[in-house]
């Protein structure tokens, strides 16, 4: 299988080891990957910020780069949510369309598309994990079921992959799909609403003995990395590619 590698922007200025581990895991399950080196920023920023002729420009140049691949996967719920469902500061051509469609986000590609029943390689990762998972990916894209839907029946994309790797004890939490404050602009726009948020986020994990925050989102990593470093807890985060393809490299 033949896929584009859309790494987003602050992944490759921040977290490039996300994005090598996405690719190395993409590889080792037979995936032929190709990254457009001419890839930047999908227009999420700017969308969000309510700017939509100005996201128009960078959603074009998206497609663009994108337009010959029949599937699309990127290591972020939020920006693959806003592909997905929100590229439309554009004209929606042919080409659009059809990369708006095409575009997949890791966990569901692993769990929905190729269906991994298990990650032979990783070896055991023996530590106490809390699972984050963003607004994006829990509301956009279902990776798992919304907690306010308590009549339907549970299920997690995401817990469902941790459980093939060696190892992982899955923490509970008090507030499974609570939001940790990130935001995007939100966190600028509103710092201090979006700082005690990553507060009492990092708190749920901490107080339940969680030694890594896992989630398909860096961007919400980054929030409550920033949170655990100011309160000096014994935590890391970690990205799930990370964790499937064998541990932080």
């Amino acid at each position: 299988m033949k896929l584009g590698l859309f790494i987003p922007c602050y992944i490759d200025a921040f977290f490039p080891e996300v994005g090598i581990a996405t690719l190395q895991l993409l590889e080792r399950l037979g995936c032929s990957v190709e990254y457009p080196l001419g890839q930047t920023c999908c227009g999420q920023p700017m969308a969000n910020s309510g700017c939509q002729e100005d996201a128009a420009a960078t959603e074009a140049h998206f497609v663009r780069c994108f337009q010959d691949f029949d599937t699309v996967v990127g290591p972020s719920g939020s920006c693959v949510h806003h592909v997905r469902c929100h590229l439309d500061a554009i004209e929606q051509s042919p080409q659009a369309r059809k990369v708006r469609a095409a575009t997949r986000e890791l966990v569901e590609f692993l769990h929905d598309d190729l269906k991994v029943a298990s990650f032979p390689w990783a070896p055991a990762f023996p530590h106490k994990v809390g699972l984050h998972d963003s607004c994006s990916a829990v509301r956009g894209l279902g990776h798992t079921r919304p907690s306010e839907l308590v009549n339907d029946p549970y299920f997690s994309k995401t817990r469902d992959l941790l459980a093939k790797v060696r190892g992982v004890e899955l923490i509970e939490i008090d507030r499974r799909d609570e939001c940790c404050g990130f935001g995007g602009s939100f966190c600028v726009t509103d710092e201090a609403v979006s700082a005690k948020m990553g507060y009492d986020r990092v708190h749920d994990f901490h107080r339940h003995g969680a030694e890594y925050i896992v989630s398909a989102d860096m961007s919400c990593l980054l929030h409550m990395k920033g949170v655990i470093e100011r309160l000096k807890l014994p935590m890391k985060v970690i990205h799930m590619a990370q964790i499937l393809n064998g541990g932080p490299l």
